[in-house]
């Protein structure tokens, strides 16, 4: 019976993208109860009903006007709500950011990157994409330089910057905000105050003080949720028996968390989970950076990467994608 269900479900989504290719593509309802959300068919995509990201591996913000700010292989493109494309930021300095945040800082909006693959951090205007900071490997922590490939970056309130060395030493270093080097936490392993890829993070804002939140993304048996103090102790395990958490951002009482299986988990403030978005019924297209633009399924996700939430509840989401995937969930209003 299962194995029958799996295969409707699958032959569904299918007519679904049969229609997505025709232009008559509905949207797709995913989540239940107030974290219900309708996808948004081809937000994003040019007048030809393609995607000019390029392929992503990255990360989503959104700024105090909504506009949204997706990291691609090539640099960063900014759309509008609407999902029009407003400018692009494709120098060296904007490729391959792996993660980014968004912070409003005496009134001008700045983007921090982690840079895994050009082995530093980054902090640039949203504006005008002008880079007013760079963080390289920090020789005065005693480490090894060699292993050096950040994937997360989050700030704290004082602005303080943490970057996450979540593919090398799985070491978290602190730096002021001017960039200069404080300290340095973690150590890889799958211990419980281990990590083993601490592939993403934010600033936890649903407690006070707030705390960091981190995605132990290949913490065994299962990727797992920590929260860790803004002086670096840990505080205990949020979650675990996730799939493989890639990234987390969090409004108000509520956290998503994109996994690289291909779904969106939602949590409360509880830390249960409240929803899942976009779950693949195909696992074979779960943790699949090829699915070509021509083969995605409307409401099905291949493998989520980043995600931010927009001021009114809606839900960006962005795949780890050949063709570069990012798309739109309205949240549900009743």
């Amino acid at each position: 019976m299962k194995k029958l269900f799996a295969i409707i479900a699958v032959a569904a989504l299918v007519d679904q993208s049969t229609a997505t290719q025709a232009g008559e593509v509905k949207p797709v309802r995913m989540g239940k109860g107030s974290m219900s959300f309708d996808t948004v068919p081809g937000w994003g995509l040019d007048k030809n009903g393609k995607s000019g990201l390029g392929s992503t591996h990255g990360g989503v913000v959104v700024d105090k006007k909504g506009n949204v700010y997706v990291s691609a292989n090539k640099g960063v493109v900014v759309f509008s709500s609407k999902g029009q494309k407003i400018r692009e930021y494709v120098t060296f300095q904007h490729t391959a950011m792996h993660d980014i945040e968004i912070r409003e800082e005496d009134g001008v909006e700045y983007i921090y990157g982690a840079r895994n693959n050009n082995r530093e951090g980054v902090k640039f205007r949203a504006d005008n994409g002008k880079v007013v900071l760079n963080l390289p490997f920090p020789k005065e922590s005693g480490l090894n330089p060699i292993r050096f490939k950040p994937t997360a970056v989050t700030v704290a309130p004082n602005g303080d910057i943490y970057l996450a060395d979540g593919y090398a030493s799985n070491v978290i270093f602190v730096f002021d905000k001017n960039g200069k080097y404080k300290s340095h936490f973690g150590k890889k392993g799958n211990g419980l105050k281990e990590f083993n890829t601490c592939h993403g993070m934010t600033l936890d804002t649903r407690y006070n003080p707030p705390r960091l939140l981190i995605c132990d993304r290949n913490h065994k048996p299962k990727g797992r949720m920590l929260h860790y103090s803004l002086e670096g102790e840990f505080i205990g395990v949020v979650i675990e028996g996730l799939g493989m958490p890639t990234s987390v951002a969090v409004q108000g009482n509520y956290a998503s968390i994109p996994d690289l299986h291909g779904y969106v988990t939602i949590i409360g403030k509880d830390n249960k989970i409240v929803a899942t978005l976009g779950k693949n019924p195909d696992p074979k297209q779960g943790r699949n950076f090829r699915v070509k633009q021509a083969d995605w399924v409307e409401g099905a996700f291949s493998g989520t990467h980043g995600s931010y939430w927009g001021k009114n509840g809606d839900l960006y989401v962005q795949d780890w994608n050949i063709d570069g995937r990012i798309m739109k969930l309205s949240r549900v209003r009743k």
